[in-house]
């Protein structure tokens, strides 16, 4: 089947000049002899305006060049079609597209759009909302909003925040629901990961694989700071999954569920994918099995 390609650009993700970027996409897409159309990203993250596009045209592929939240965005409002989606990581981040073995240069990711195969991965939804990769409640969302707020973009900026605020960082009181148990706890953060990363090649969740069907939680428990980071090092380094019931006496809860519920009186901050979400006292997660076709190397 022949094929056509529409690109969609996130003109302020990360560092890269984007107007070089498309200049580069459009003369590697027409020297491979592939029809496309570049749209840029839309700062509400609804992309229904392009289903009549993508009909009328024949599209194949939808191809985001940007961080997990706009590629979030973009597959959630068009996974409906029958179409591949493809990665070029713009983003500060790129979770989704370094779990899927998707290289960082738009050279070599741009091989995978024109080369690579599709298949199924999984994602989920957090209170009716579609993400792809990851969700956090507590202190990473909080680096995530702030994130947000600063003109000056990358990983040297996230990691800045991430260290202003670690040591300041107070817990939250959660009440979770999940594999048939009941528990509450303090913590400074929940994860739920359907990628095991955080980004930029960072580990959370070492056994979270795209489509296992299952979501990977990552609870840091109130601690000391010294032990929180020990507890992390170690659970990242040794990957070790557990039934809830018997997780629940270390400093690090990791177990793996179809889906999850979250009280979270506090309010806690939230982010999907990266991107900073109104904080809500209730959060149901559910998986979504292959619900969408990912082009990978």
């Amino acid at each position: 089947m022949s094929r056509h390609i529409l690109y969609i650009i996130n003109p302020i993700a990360g560092t890269r000049t984007k107007k070089s970027l498309q200049q580069f996409i459009e003369k590697k897409t027409k020297e491979a002899g592939i029809p496309c159309h570049v749209f840029p990203s839309v700062a509400g993250g609804d992309y229904a305006f392009l289903l009549p596009i993508i009909k009328e045209q024949g599209v194949t592929d939808v191809v985001v060049a940007g961080g997990d939240g706009t590629i979030s965005q973009v597959i959630g409002s068009l996974m409906q079609c029958p179409v591949n989606f493809g990665i070029i990581p713009c983003g500060s981040g790129n979770g989704l597209a370094f779990a899927a073995g998707i290289p960082g240069q738009p050279e070599k990711a741009m091989d995978v759009v024109l080369h690579g195969n599709a298949s199924a991965i999984d994602g989920f939804t957090v209170n009716g909302q579609f993400a792809c990769m990851l969700t956090g409640i507590g202190f990473d969302a909080k680096v995530a909003h702030e994130f947000s707020r600063q003109k000056e973009r990358g990983l040297k900026k996230y990691a800045s925040l991430v260290s202003r605020n670690f040591f300041n960082a107070a817990p939250y009181p959660f009440i979770i629901e999940s594999n048939g148990l009941t528990f509450s706890t303090e913590a400074y953060f929940v994860s739920i990961a359907n990628s095991n990363q955080f980004g930029n090649h960072v580990t959370i969740a070492p056994k979270a694989l795209l489509a296992d069907g299952y979501l990977d939680i990552v609870i840091a428990k109130k601690s000391s700071k010294p032990v929180l980071l020990f507890s992390l090092i170690k659970q990242i380094l040794a990957g070790k999954l557990d039934k809830v019931e018997s997780s629940l006496k270390h400093p690090i809860i990791y177990f793996q569920t179809e889906k999850i519920e979250i009280k979270n009186s506090a309010g806690a901050p939230m982010h999907i994918d990266g991107d900073p979400v109104e904080s809500a006292e209730e959060i149901r997660i559910q998986i979504l099995k292959n619900c969408f076709r990912l082009i990978q190397p």
